[in-house]
């Protein structure tokens, strides 16, 4: 029966990844809905992704689970027809586009607050903490790294008291707020996301920081130094070059633009379509040959640094707030969503501890450091 068929495929297939059906390691895969198999083999990383949504599997360790899926190149062996058409879609259109730009505000970054602020910790900053330091020593906890990676954009752009910053995608704006409170800087952050904006400018009061509701192609105006937080992730590669243009044309000659990104391997046009459709809509991740080419010609670039282990550490503290904060949020984050987020975290952890994806922070200069750039770690 062809029912048999598609079990016996996908064991098969686990198998080769070291995955057992209702085995008893951590990793190993218990199916709850024999409609599994055939969703799986049907679409790819959606139906593996949607079906864990929807209760049909369950691992001891998902995280682990998707470890190893990832270094047996399951990923790319199943692909499902949408994978196809999502392909199709980045070539022709620009799914990044001013009249598209908002769309990833809308559904991910206005959720609600009180769901980052459950997760994200002292800290709203939604990137990569700085848990391992020059001497080797790893930071107690994730509000210590976030301090330390905020601490270590400023030093990098070399702020200075009365600096003008600017902010490309500001978040809830404590980047900005750092900078002013240790560094005396002044700023102006923007991002796509309404709750974000309204926080970050309540969290900005009584400062010399000015949050706008804008997209980054507006941009026309002069700062001293520059930075982007885990923004770049939803320019997308029709845009890199006008993103770069964007910043060169706000910089002085002396002026430094931080870019703070996650990276992956190889150049693609689109995301995962799992990804795309409940997680980042419209999102997809550069490669490091995507990045230079956007910028030849533009910058000069100084430092290209890569700490990818340190988000794994960091989403493994976003996930145990979310854990623990569970029963005190909103009853609209139901059991479903509650499962895909537990997804969303768990995938992007073993993207980063298989090395698929990368943490990447350049520092770039319109003319080169006049005698050379000392990177700061």
């Amino acid at each position: 029966m062809p029912q048999e068929r598609f079990q016996q495929r996908v064991v098969d297939l686990l198998a080769e990844a070291g995955i057992a059906v209702d085995g008893t390691r951590p990793w190993d895969i218990h199916v709850h809905d024999p409609h599994f198999y055939a969703r799986v083999l049907a679409h790819g990383s959606l139906g593996l992704g949607e079906s864990y949504m929807e209760g049909w599997w369950d691992a001891g360790s998902l995280d682990d689970f998707l470890v190893h899926l990832l270094q047996a190149g399951l990923d790319q062996r199943v692909h499902g027809a949408g994978e196809l058409w999502d392909a199709l879609r980045a070539r022709a259109l620009n799914l990044q586009s001013p009249s598209r730009s908002h769309v990833v505000g809308e559904r991910h970054y206005d959720l609600g607050n009180d769901l980052y602020r459950a997760m994200l910790g002292k800290r709203l900053v939604y990137s990569c903490g700085y848990w391992t330091q020059p001497d080797g020593q790893v930071l107690p906890d994730l509000d210590a790294a976030q301090e330390a990676k905020l601490d270590l954009v400023c030093r990098k752009l070399r702020l200075q008291p009365g600096m003008r910053v600017l902010d490309i995608g500001c978040g809830w704006g404590e980047a900005l707020k750092f900078a002013a409170e240790r560094y005396g800087t002044s700023g102006v952050g923007i991002t796509i996301s309404r709750q974000q904006a309204d926080y970050a400018r309540e969290l900005c009061a009584g400062l010399p920081i000015e949050i706008r509701l804008q997209d980054y192609r507006e941009l026309d105006e002069p700062f001293d130094a520059a930075f982007s937080l885990g923004m770049f992730e939803h320019v997308g590669a029709k845009n890199y070059r006008t993103y770069m243009e964007v910043a060169l044309r706000c910089l002085p000659e002396s002026g430094l633009f931080l870019l703070h990104s996650i990276g992956t391997n190889r150049s693609v046009s689109h995301t995962d379509p799992w990804i795309g459709r409940y997680i980042f809509p419209n999102s997809m991740l550069p490669s490091a040959a995507q990045i230079a080419q956007a910028m030849e010609g533009l910058f000069v670039l100084e430092d290209w640094h890569g700490f990818g282990a340190d988000y794994d550490l960091t989403l493994q503290a976003w996930r145990r707030n979310i854990e623990r904060a569970w029963p005190s949020l909103p009853a609209r984050y139901d059991e479903r969503f509650r499962r895909m987020w537990r997804y969303y975290l768990a995938a992007s952890m073993a993207t980063f501890r298989t090395r698929s994806s990368q943490l990447w922070q350049l520092v770039l200069s319109r003319g080169g450091v006049p005698g050379g750039y000392l990177a700061p770690r």
